[in-house]
């Protein structure tokens, strides 16, 4: 009798300790701060999965782990399942071994779409309803977009959903120094028509309006390929960029090279670039921002993706002494503010009752919001509550993809390697230095045959 009295007294005591240290761990208390969407949270307690575990496999390690861990822990602490999440820099080579062995884990979140493409097609991933494409189309910006990229044939050549997009990644993006413009008088430019208008106004006002550099080592030359990206989504429809990156259409159609000639409208002409447009393809592109930052300055703006901040000097304050401005569309074209980038996707890789609701789980505000309010997340969910995000610069990148009409992935990042990391990069160097965009394009292309 006493030995049951006591196994009783330790198992309530260590039932207190683990509910304590399950809300302890929960970063933001429920239904304190009212920004959050706590009735997205209390939702989740309708879903009763104690006793059942749910294995998530992905590509983040360190703060991005520690950060996901804790929008995890709202998921168990709502429907009692536990989670447990494993971290790889291997995982492109992981998660086809671990699929094709049987052993694959019930979530896998892709960096990008093509590996799971690939997974799709030999049926290795589970597709989701209906219901989940038609919710994304309503509650994402752009959310067609974000359909079709998680889109893809099976091994009978059908067509299913097979993926919920969580977090983003923004390229589409200029900076420059917000006292530089004040000094010059310069504004903002909202078209593309504006931005080419504001380079030509340096040029006479006697300054340089571009810092661009191609350098990266072995990878030298895949800063002009999001150039181009950008400057296609600008010129043309999205069905043309992804039948591009498909290779549907050549890389030498007419279409495509006029992209590459927009592109040299910015760096072929000496004036507008720091250096001249000979030192583009030499300059590495991790230096070439800081000539905004120089007195008098070397330029005024750069093309960038968001992480560029990286490699400003150390003493940069954001919103201060470096800003930046949507990369804007034509206003002639009339195809609305497409955006470059990239994001990551989660899938069923073993289907369960627990990944099923996970999958639900990650599509509600709470599960972005927690994360919005640390750092490094950026969504396209039009429900989360923007002002948690936890900066400024972060606020208005989420904006920026809020306001998006078209979304797609780096084209390079989705060609075959020898192409969109291969010739592609070699390419615009060549066209950096002088070439002619037909001729490289169809060099290119030549590369591409053979492939087939």
């Amino acid at each position: 009798m006493k030995k049951s009295l006591l196994s009783a007294t330790i198992a309530l005591a260590i039932g207190a300790v683990s509910a304590q240290t399950s809300a302890q761990s929960l970063i933001f208390k429920p239904n304190e701060d009212s920004r959050f969407n706590w009735a997205s949270y209390e939702a989740l307690k309708s879903t009763d999965l104690s006793g059942e575990t749910v294995t998530v496999f992905g590509p983040w390690l360190g703060d991005e782990k520690a950060s996901f861990e804790s929008v995890i822990a709202y998921f168990e602490e709502a429907t009692g399942a536990k989670v447990n999440y494993a971290g790889s820099d291997s995982f492109e080579q992981q998660i086809v071994i671990d699929t094709q062995a049987g052993s694959a884990p019930n979530i896998s979140i892709f960096p990008q779409p093509g590996l799971a493409a690939d997974l799709a097609s030999k049926n290795l991933l589970t597709p989701l309803d209906n219901k989940t494409g038609d919710w994304v189309k309503e509650n994402y910006a752009a959310g067609q977009s974000w359909v079709d990229l998680a889109t893809f044939k099976n091994k009978q050549n059908e067509e299913n959903l097979y993926g919920v997009f969580y977090r983003a990644d923004l390229k589409s993006l200029v900076w420059y120094s917000p006292e530089n413009f004040a000094d010059a008088d310069y504004e903002i430019p909202e078209t593309m028509e504006e931005l080419k208008e504001l380079t030509q106004e340096i040029v006479a006002d006697g300054g340089t309006p571009w810092c661009i550099g191609l350098g990266s080592g072995a990878a030298t030359g895949w800063p002009a390929t999001d150039w181009v990206e950008d400057l296609l989504l600008r010129t043309q429809s999205p069905s043309v960029y992804d039948q591009w990156v498909s290779n549907e259409i050549k890389f030498n159609d007419p279409r495509v090279v006029e992209a590459i000639e927009d592109f040299g409208w910015f760096i072929r002409n000496d004036d507008n670039v720091d250096g001249g447009s000979r030192a583009v393809a030499a300059t590495d592109f991790r230096d070439s921002p800081k000539g905004l930052f120089a007195s008098p300055p070397k330029c005024y703006m750069h093309r960038q993706a968001s992480f560029i901040p990286a490699f400003f000097p150390e003493d940069t304050v954001l919103g201060l002494d470096a800003d930046f401005f949507y990369f804007p569309s034509y206003e002639s074209k009339g195809l609305g503010n497409p955006v470059l980038g990239g994001g990551t996707m989660l899938s069923i890789t073993k289907d369960s009752k627990g990944a099923r609701a996970f999958m639900d789980f990650i599509r509600t505000p709470i599960a972005h919001e927690i994360w919005m309010a640390q750092k490094s997340f950026l969504t396209a969910h039009k429900g989360v509550n923007i002002d948690l995000y936890s900066s400024e610069s972060a606020k208005k990148q989420g904006e920026i993809l809020r306001y998006s009409t078209t979304f797609r992935f780096d084209g390079s990042d989705l060609m075959p390697g020898k192409i969109g990391a291969g010739s592609f990069w070699t390419g615009m160097v060549d066209y950096a230095g002088g070439k002619d965009a037909k001729t490289v394009a169809t060099e290119i292309q030549n590369n591409w045959d053979t492939l087939k």
